[in-house]
């Protein structure tokens, strides 16, 4: 199952890892992302590779020699594929052998992608083509649209259900984590929550708090006049909300 994009952009400080498959809750059992490293563990995945890889990555080890060394301890790993990425920025990736057609990864500079029981090794190719050339976008519209080329190129060639985007921005605890698990369009439901993201909860999250801030912003009246200008331009440019939210009637709440 499954096609993944790992990702660093050091201009927004972030660290991101963006899954889609035609397998429910990808987005859960896929990323393991932390402050300064990240991991994709899929195919028939071993969420010790996610959650070890990430420790130890995390304490200074190499992501060649942690891939290497999770692999060989396996007895599964012929039917495993992973991709991580080091405290360093060095990218490893792997692909057992019995990984259902088509599989396979790639490595670059500052990402890397891997998939398995996709249509052909295109998909990955012009995720990773699309990541280079979006270099303007931000971080999390980059990411999405990278795997929707992925997709337009064949996606899984089961179909679509399931996907997920994990970003930190140099804390242990996620700036953003959205997901759709169960969804005939995952990757566009991904880019609509993202679009819902602008109006309140990026706002909100200047103020979180943080290993370097404990109380973050203790305040609200700063985010409040961020959302307030967010909706005032969304308006002047003749944007409706693409929220489903529904509030409560002012007389009706207590």
């Amino acid at each position: 199952m499954t096609w993944s994009l790992i990702a660093r952009c050091p201009q927004e400080g972030a660290i991101g890892v963006i899954v889609a498959s035609r397998f429910f809750a990808c987005g859960a059992a896929v990323p393991y992302v932390g402050a300064r490293v990240a991991v994709a563990t899929q195919a028939f995945c071993n969420p010790v590779w996610g959650t070890e890889g990430k420790a130890r990555m995390a304490a200074g080890e190499a992501a060649q020699d942690v891939l290497d060394d999770l692999a060989g301890r396996d007895l599964g790993q012929a039917i495993r594929q992973a991709h991580m990425m080091d405290a360093e920025g060095r990218f490893a990736a792997f692909t057992g052998g019995d990984c259902t057609d088509w599989a396979g990864h790639l490595t670059a500079e500052d990402h890397s992608v891997a998939g398995n029981m996709l249509t052909a090794a295109e998909v990955i190719e012009a995720t990773s083509a699309s990541y280079r050339e979006n270099a303007d976008l931000p971080f999390a519209t980059r990411l999405i649209v990278a795997m929707q080329a992925g997709e337009a190129a064949g996606g899984d060639k089961r179909g679509r259900q399931a996907a997920g985007l994990v970003i930190h921005r140099g804390e242990e605890h996620a700036w953003l984590d959205i997901r759709a698990d169960d969804h005939a369009e995952p990757l566009g439901e991904l880019a609509r929550l993202w679009d819902v993201a602008q109006e309140r909860y990026v706002h909100f999250a200047k103020g979180m708090p943080g290993a370097a801030n404990f109380s973050g912003t203790p305040g609200r009246e700063g985010i409040d006049a961020d959302i307030a200008r967010a909706e005032a331009q969304r308006i002047a440019d003749g944007r409706c909300s693409r929220s489903f939210a529904v509030d409560t009637p002012p007389d009706e709440r207590k």
